[in-house]
This record gives C-alpha cells, sequence and structure tokens, in this order.
C-alpha cells in the first residue's frame, strides 16, 4: 500500500465528551469543517496529497437507522475537487447520545452506520477507500473506561471497553469490505515505552509497556478469538507517537536525548516484527518552536527503520493546523498552519514547512530511500 505522499496531513477530529456533558468537535472548532477545500488546496503546494480525517458519528446517525450526510458531503467533495486521498476515521472518541456504548447493540449499530458511510463513499469517491474504523481504542479504553477522563467516563472497565471497541472495530470492517472489496484498513495504535524507574519495578514496566499490543492482538485474532479478529483487518499499522510516549514506569516522562530513551527506530522495527505489516506513522506532532526539531529527530529515525528493513509507508503530521486544547480552548500551535482567518485563510508555520521539505526529498521507492537511510547517522536522531 502506497499514499499518494509519504507525508500526510492529519485533520483532528476528536468528538468526545467529558463528564459534565460537554461534546467536543475538533473538525468545527479548528474551522476545517467550515473550509475544507481552501485547507485542501492549501495542502497541495506543500507536497501533501494524503490525508487523514474524520467522519462525524454523532452528526452522520442522528437517531437509529437515520443518516445526514450534510456534515460529511463538504468534505468528500472537497477532497475529491483536490484529488486528495483521505483516510477516514469513523470513531474518533465520540458516538452517538441514543446510543448506549457498553450495549451488545453498540458493534452492530456501528457497523450499520460504517456500511452507509462506506456506501457514499464509493459512490462520492474515484480513489481506493481507506479507513481507520475506530481511532485508539488503547488510549481510549484507559482514558474513557478506567480514568473517566472523558466518554464513556467509567472507572476499573477499560478492559471491557477495549473489548467493545475491537468488536465494533471488526464488524464494521467486516461489513465495508463486503460493499467494497478494495477498501483497505488502518489500524491506529499509540505506540510507547515503559522504562522500570526503580529496581524491583521491572514487572510492571513490562507490563505496562505490553498493553500497548492488546487491542493490536485482539483484531488480528491472536488473543480472544471469540471478538472475531482475524489477521485480514490489519492492512497497515498505524502508530500514534509524541514527545510524550516513553516513560518511567509509575514516574517521569523521558526526553528523546535521555539515555534511558528507546530510539524511535528501535521501537518501529519491534513493530514491524511483531506485525509484518507497513507501518504509518499514523500521529505526530510537538508544540511552539519543538515543531520543526521533533519532525527533524522523526524522519531520521524513520530513515533509519527503513534502512532497517521496515516498511514505513508515511508519516503525518497530526494535527497539521493549530488547535483549541480539549480542556480549557487554549491556543495549542501544533500544527503546520495556524488557526483561519475569518475567510478561511491559514498561515503557514515556515519552519516546519522547511524541515518537511528537506525529508520530503529523502523519502522516495526504492534503492534510494535504502540509499538515504544509510546515509544518516544515528547520532543525529
Amino acid at each position: 500500500m502506497r499514499f499518494q505522499s509519504f507525508f500526510l496531513a492529519g485533520f483532528e477530529c476528536s468528538c468526545f465528551r467529558f463528564p459534565d456533558g460537554r461534546q467536543l468537535d475538533l473538525l468545527a472548532s479548528t474551522g476545517h469543517a467550515k473550509w475544507a477545500d481552501l485547507d485542501y488546496a492549501a495542502m497541495k503546494p506543500l507536497g501533501l496529497r494524503t490525508a487523514r480525517e474524520g467522519v462525524r458519528w454523532h452528526l452522520v446517525n442522528p437517531a437509529p437507522y437515520s443518516y445526514d450526510w450534510a456534515s460529511l458531503l463538504p468534505m468528500l467533495r472537497a477532497a475529491r475537487g483536490e484529488g486528495i486521498q483521505v483516510i477516514w476515521d469513523l470513531c474518533h472518541f465520540g458516538w452517538p447520545a441514543w446510543l448506549d456504548i457498553w450495549s451488545s447493540r453498540f458493534p452492530e449499530a456501528f457497523a450499520r452506520y460504517a456500511a452507509a458511510v462506506a456506501r457514499l463513499i464509493a459512490q462520492e469517491s474515484e480513489l481506493p477507500a481507506l479507513y481507520c474504523p475506530v481511532n485508539e481504542m488503547s488510549y481510549w479504553s484507559w482514558a474513557g473506561g478506567d480514568m473517566a477522563h472523558f466518554g464513556p467516563c467509567a472507572v476499573g472497565r477499560g478492559a471491557e471497553l477495549k473489548r467493545q471497541l475491537v468488536r465494533a472495530f471488526v464488524q464494521a470492517a467486516d461489513i465495508i469490505q463486503d460493499i467494497d472489496p478494495g477498501a483497505r484498513f488502518v489500524a491506529a495504535e499509540p505506540m510507547i515505552a515503559v522504562h522500570a524507574g526503580n529496581p524491583g519495578d521491572e514487572a510492571g514496566a513490562v507490563a505496562a509497556h505490553a498493553s500497548q499490543f492488546e487491542a493490536l492482538d485482539m483484531i488480528t485474532g491472536r488473543v480472544q478469538a471469540e471478538l472475531g479478529g482475524d489477521e485480514r483487518y490489519l492492512d497497515i499499522l498505524g502508530v500514534n507517537y509524541y514527545p510524550h510516549n516513553q516513560w518511567l514506569h509509575g514516574g517521569a516522562q523521558l526526553a528523546h536525548d535521555d539515555p534511558r530513551y528507546t530510539p524511535l527506530n528501535r521501537l518501529l522495527q519491534n513493530q514491524a516484527r511483531r506485525y509484518g505489516r507497513p507501518i504509518l506513522i499514523a500521529e505526530t506532532g510537538a508544540e511552539g518552536a519543538a515543531r520543526a526539531e521533533w519532525l527533524r529527530y522523526v524522519a531520521n529515525q524513520a530513515l533509519l527503520a527503513q534502512g532497517a528493513g521496515v516498511d514505513v509507508a508515511g508519516i503525518c503530521l497530526y494535527p497539521v493546523t493549530d488547535y483549541p486544547g480539549w480542556e480549557d480552548d487554549r491556543y495549542c500551535a501544533t500544527g503546520l498552519f495556524s488557526a483561519p482567518s475569518d475567510a478561511g485563510q491559514r498561515v503557514i508555520y515556515a519552519p516546519l514547512a522547511v524541515e518537511m521539505r528537506v525529508h520530503a526529498s529523502r523519502f522516495g521507492d526504492g534503492p534510494a530511500a535504502l540509499l538515504g537511510a544509510r546515509a544518516v547517522d544515528e547520532r543525529e536522531g
């Protein structure tokens, strides 16, 4: 599987509810839902021809067996008009208020909604369909099922929620492929490294580190086969990786220049050995002045992984636009593009754009990519 561009633009599309009932809609609050046509047009001169997007389930499916395409059709048609290839997130932490996420009806209702979306996309798009059925099942089951940070706002039910999300993923993938046999799936999960902080803490660190594989092992049917998993549901392995994704067990985060930090290229090699799939770095980014330096680190490490034989299929800048913080609406300068003006125009963050263009020339198909990877000294990363 190859994307139209090695670097992808990821549009933040979280739609979860907080314990107080507030529902986020990042596609609306970043302005992308309104200005998708301008955003797609702005991507192309920078070499970004593939995007990661979201379908807002709570808007598309406002009542059982009822579908409203007003929120999705403009984005679909804007992407088609600009020739942008899209990976569609079908569930990015949010679901309709009429549906009980703990109910046995949940996976079935999700699959029914996914089928309706797949039919529409097959009609509207000229490009092969790409879907991420459920984003970050591992993080969601922890944040929503164990920590009550956002919906379903539970404590001690993370394992139960993870199984429910896997059921939904599998049933949706099945029905999508019945409708569109050419559709392909990205399973986007956090990639982490947890290190022992103190003597005697090794077992806890190993268990915490291994938890990142549970959802993928369920999807592929390697564990808990009763959930319906199978290897065929994993086409592209999406790894979401940020500066805070390594930490001491029960302790502090590790910076990437800490001697205890596991280099990103080794984490990618471990994922490749475990699952044997092309890998998309499906989310990565930093905030403020750290943006360009972080992309340099990630790109150098991806080149090293390619040189070691890992099929790194792309790097997604996520989010590609600045956005309002989840909890407090503070301005988060994480993107390649600023918040939009009243006319939908965004300002490009030049240091990140320059860094991306430098590395884009180093990622190609065949021997050139491997040659470039060997030329990168690991100490640079």
